[in-house]
């Protein structure tokens, strides 16, 4: 029996349409079905896995919601449960799919690969880079020893803890930082240069069951990201707090630097039960904490993956 390759479809540009082969900007995200991508990829069908798709949104990932990550955490954790999956490709938004990524890497922390892949133009262009990128990504899914959550974009293999989208229009759209890629896919084959991500492993049972068997996306916790700029004040932290926010992500600068009256909020914010979690604004690099620190830094993630992984903790609960 054949290994499968599991496609889970969540729309993206890479299934999106424009009225002409040279928009590459005015398109409509997410009109096309997984399905018809997959049929429309030559040779993707003829490795030795068989394919399954399955449809668990149709959305422009800028659109990303609490529900179809809950949808989308299930059908992942479903699928890797079974002994004949060797990989799972899920189609996504570049907009959000680093986002994505963090939560299924730190939610499930699979020993097998989830392979999360996009594209920077709709299916309809005259140059589409959408199935290649596909095909690429099955190629990792079906790769011996691949595991952990990862992105494939311009035949580079990102880590979910590093992966950054840095362009707004360019095919290869993404980065790693500091960290590097993963590896490449060259011709089908990967070269990988450093080894698969280690996802943690102390995520707590009940964040899990509340993520993927809450599937309308309730009770998540409320986690806003502020940023520190030149002449930041406390207004924005107040106004959250008094709104009832739980946790707050600051994007600080540089090493994790605060205005003086950012700061004053954030302290006061933490006293009054908020958690708080300093990121940098900064594409590379991380907070070096120093001792005493009196806000905690984000153990390198950049600030909208802080924001997930504090949702998660303030799941789990104390313990």
């Amino acid at each position: 029996m054949n290994r499968k390759i599991v496609i889970l479809g969540t729309g993206g540009t890479i299934a999106g349409t424009a009225a002409s082969a040279s928009d590459h900007t005015g398109y409509t995200a997410a009109q096309v079905g997984i399905s018809q991508l997959v049929e429309a990829v030559p040779g993707l069908a003829e490795g030795s896995c068989d394919l399954v798709t399955e449809q668990v949104a149709q959305i422009d990932s800028k659109d990303m919601s609490f529900a179809v990550w809950a949808r989308l955490a299930a059908r992942v954790s479903h699928f890797l449960a079974q002994p004949d999956v060797q990989g799972i490709v899920v189609t996504h938004g570049t907009d959000t799919l680093e986002e994505t990524a963090w939560l299924l890497h730190a939610l499930l922390h699979p020993g097998k690969p989830v392979v999360l892949t996009c594209a920077m133009r709709p299916a309809t262009a005259l140059a589409p880079d959408g199935p290649q990128n596909l095909l690429d990504a099955v190629a990792v899914a079906a790769h011996p020893g691949a595991r952990g959550v990862l992105a494939v974009c311009a035949g580079v293999i990102h880590g979910a803890p590093d992966v950054q989208k840095v362009h707004t229009y360019r095919l290869d759209a993404f980065s790693s930082g500091d960290a590097g890629p993963v590896g490449y896919v060259e011709e089908g084959r990967l070269r990988l240069v450093r080894n698969w991500p280690e996802a943690p492993v102390h995520r707590a049972s009940a964040a899990i069951k509340k993520v993927v068997e809450q599937q309308d996306g309730s009770g998540w916790p409320r986690v806003e990201i502020v940023m520190n700029y030149a002449g930041a004040g406390a207004g924005g932290v107040q106004a959250l707090v008094a709104g009832g926010v739980q946790g707050l992500v600051v994007a600080a600068t540089g090493n994790g630097t605060l205005h003086h009256e950012l700061e004053a909020a954030l302290l006061e914010a933490q006293a009054a039960g908020v958690r708080v979690i300093r990121a940098t604004r900064c594409l590379e690099g991380r907070v070096l904490p120093r001792h005493g620190d009196a806000i905690a830094d984000s153990q390198g993630l950049s600030p909208v993956k802080a924001r997930v992984e504090l949702m998660l903790q303030l799941m789990a609960g104390p313990g």
